[in-house]
């Protein structure tokens, strides 16, 4: 008996410091309860030490993305040589990464002090609204410059260049599709609801019907499906034009009987492209893998095949928020017209040499960090 008590005493002093019979629909607000699925009232509160895990790690997340997308934004708008049409697609994602974190964490973190959604349901609908157009905008954004090094690489000297007309015309696109999609809720095709431990607000994935389910299906295909396919359709022919490239380079310096037909300085080059483009492939990457327990989690909990709790729910919102802290610190270290121009205006922030990296003979810049020379 002794060691019975012992071993459940933790248990008991749990529940007795948070309601032994209290969840986490109980501390929801009287005019918020109407919007929470009955679903979470079988999960009582999370130990409080997780709200200040959650508030800690929100700090550091928009510190890290508001900051290093400021700086983004700041260097690629103040800089004549880097207001290329393909750099615009860079400012557009660095500006939705910035509004993400900007609307999202002050939100939720001020939730996570008081433990629950206490703004109101208009509140509630603005944080899922702009979390559901800009987390959108990005992805759409990182697709369009895997179209644009597509049409580089791929096409070469046939590729129709991008014009800065062609690329807001892009842009434009992105804003009223990615509008559509958010607003869809507001509308009646689902809803925007506080989920998990009720400290952040996002699509109803809890209901069972299929008008709810619906939307998730279409929006998952537009916004995660469609987009990855097409990433992975662009890169896949950048690397078969490239090593196909490569390969008849090879063969043709075998015929002449040398070793490269390239100069020191291209085969340089050549290497630095190579890393940078492996760099902004693992960038699309990351997003993906940011971006994929949410999506997980919206799929487990509209066909019940997962049991969905509080902690695991939001685990997947906050980790969709470090997307936003990637692209910066890529650009910082891949670069080369960036971390030239970095270095010019906030030399503090520029991790060793730039060796002179934007004067490189024959390179033109396609996109966050990949570049084309002139020989290929």
């Amino acid at each position: 008996m002794a060691a019975f008590e012992y071993a459940h005493g933790p248990v008991m002093m749990a529940q007795q410091a948070f309601g032994a019979n209290m969840t986490v629909y109980d501390r929801v607000p009287a005019n918020m309860k109407h919007l929470v699925d009955v679903y979470w009232a079988q999960f009582p509160p999370m130990n409080p030490l997780w709200y200040s895990i959650l508030a800690l790690f929100l700090v550091v997340l928009a510190f890290i993305s508001m900051s290093g997308n400021f700086v983004v934004l700041y260097v690629f708008l103040s800089t004549k040589s880097l207001r290329t049409p393909s750099n615009m697609l860079i400012i557009n994602l660095a500006f939705s990464d910035f509004m993400i974190m900007f609307t999202l964490c002050p939100a939720m973190f001020w939730a996570c002090l008081k433990e629950t959604w206490t703004m109101g349901p208009l509140a509630c609908e603005l944080y899922a609204l702009s979390g559901s157009l800009f987390g959108c905008v990005s992805i759409w954004t990182m697709t369009m410059i895997s179209f644009d090094r597509y049409n580089v690489i791929v096409k070469g000297l046939q590729a129709k260049p991008l014009t800065m007309s062609g690329v807001l015309l892009r842009i434009l696109f992105i804003y009223v599709s990615c509008s559509f999609w958010a607003i869809m809720p507001l509308f009646g095709w689902n809803r925007y609801v506080p989920e998990g431990n009720m400290t952040a607000c996002g699509t109803d994935y809890i209901s069972q019907d299929w008008k709810s389910r619906s939307y998730l299906c279409a929006y998952s295909f537009f916004v995660y499906e469609l987009p990855l396919f097409l990433i992975i359709f662009s890169y896949y022919h950048i690397l078969k034009a490239v090593f196909a490239h490569e390969k008849s380079m090879r063969d043709q310096a075998k015929k002449m009987n040398v070793t490269s037909l390239r100069s020191s300085e291209e085969n340089k080059n050549q290497s630095t492209e190579a890393k940078l483009a492996k760099v902004a492939l693992m960038t699309i990457t990351l997003w993906f893998m940011a971006w994929t327990p949410y999506l997980v989690i919206n799929w487990g909990g509209m066909f019940n095949t997962i049991k969905i709790t509080p902690l695991f729910s939001i685990w997947g919102s906050v980790f969709a928020k470090t997307s936003c802290c990637y692209n910066p610190i890529v650009y910082g270290i891949s670069h080369p017209r960036y971390r030239a121009a970095l270095q010019k205006t906030f030399p503090s922030l520029v991790c060793g040499a730039t060796d002179n990296e934007a004067a490189s003979t024959g390179t033109a810049s396609v996109g966050d960090g990949a570049s084309v020379t002139s020989s290929t």
